[in-house]
C-alpha cells in the first residue's frame, strides 16, 4: 500500500507519465466498451431521468437543443467539440501540469484515474441510454457523415449506455478546478471557469447527456478529487512530490500549497 501511494505520489518522466496515461485510458475505453448493458433497462432509466427531471422543473435540454439550433452552424461546432475536447484538454492539461507545475500533477493525474475507474462502476450498475436515444425529443446532432455513434468501427468502441455519470462533465470539473487553483493569470482562471460551462453546453445541446448525468458526473469528479488527495503524502497544507528527472532522479520536493 505504501509503496503504491508512494508512486501515485510521483512525477514521474514524461514518457512514463504518458505510457501510463495512454496505457489506462485504452483499457479503460475497452472495459467501457464491453460493459454493454440491456437496451430495456438503459432505456427505463433514462426515461427516469426525464421524469425526475420534468418533477424537478429542469427539463431543459429539448430547449437547449432548439435555441443552438438557430443559431448558424452551433450544432455543428459543439458536435466537434464532443468528439475532441474531451481527450484534447485533458491531456493538455496533463502535459501543462507535469512540466510547469509539477507539485501538482499527480494529484490531478490520480484524481483522473480514479474518477474513470468509478466511473466503469456507474456504467455496470446503472446503464442508461443518452437522450438522443431516448425519444426524449432531442437529436443525435454528432453523428454525421464519417462519424456514427450508433453504427461502424466507432459503435464497436463505443458504450452507447454509458451516459451516467457523464464524464464530459466530471473530466471537465477537475480541468477547470486545475486551471482556478494552479493558473497564474487572469486569463487561465477565466478559462477554468468557462471551460465546465461549456462543456456543458456540448454535452447538452448534442443530445448526449441529461443534466442528471452532468451532476453525477460532477460527484464522481468531487469523490475522486477526494480519493486523490489521500494518496498523496502530505500534511494539510503542503504537497509532498517525489520528481523523477530522465526517469532516475527521486528525491522528495516538498512545496507550500
Amino acid at each position: 500500500m505504501n509503496a503504491a501511494r508512494t508512486w501515485l505520489a510521483t512525477r514521474h518522466s514524461l514518457l512514463t507519465e504518458a505510457a501510463l496515461v495512454l496505457a489506462f485510458y485504452a483499457t479503460y475505453e475497452g472495459t467501457r466498451g464491453l460493459v454493454v448493458g440491456s437496451r430495456r433497462h438503459a432505456l427505463d432509466r433514462a426515461h427516469e431521468i426525464v421524469r425526475l427531471e420534468r418533477h424537478l422543473h429542469v427539463f431543459a435540454e429539448p430547449r437547449v437543443q432548439q435555441l443552438a439550433r438557430e443559431v448558424p452552424g452551433l450544432l455543428g461546432t459543439l458536435g466537434i467539440a464532443y468528439l475532441t475536447l474531451h481527450l484534447a484538454v485533458t491531456a493538455a492539461l496533463l502535459l501543462w501540469l507535469h512540466q510547469y507545475r509539477p507539485a501538482a500533477f499527480p494529484v490531478v493525474r490520480t484524481t483522473l484515474i480514479v474518477a474513470s475507474l468509478i466511473s466503469l462502476i456507474g456504467f455496470l450498475a446503472f446503464p442508461t441510454a443518452p437522450p438522443r436515444m431516448a425519444g426524449a425529443g432531442l437529436a443525435d446532432t454528432v453523428s454525421h457523415g464519417a462519424i456514427d455513434l450508433n453504427h461502424g468501427l466507432v459503435s464497436a468502441l463505443y458504450n452507447p449506455y454509458a451516459a451516467i455519470p457523464s464524464m464530459h462533465a466530471g473530466y471537465a470539473l477537475v480541468v477547470g478546478g486545475a486551471l482556478i487553483r494552479y493558473g497564474r493569470s487572469n486569463a487561465a482562471r477565466a478559462a477554468g471557469t468557462a471551460y465546465p460551462l461549456f462543456v456543458l453546453l456540448v454535452i447538452v445541446a448534442t443530445g448526449n447527456h441529461f443534466f442528471v448525468d452532468a451532476a453525477a458526473g460532477a460527484l464522481v469528479a468531487a469523490a475522486s478529487l477526494a480519493l486523490g488527495r489521500a494518496t498523496q503524502p502530505h500534511g494539510a497544507g503542503a504537497e509532498l512530490v517525489s520528481i523523477a528527472r530522465n526517469g532516475a532522479d527521486h528525491r522528495p520536493l516538498q512545496r507550500a500549497a
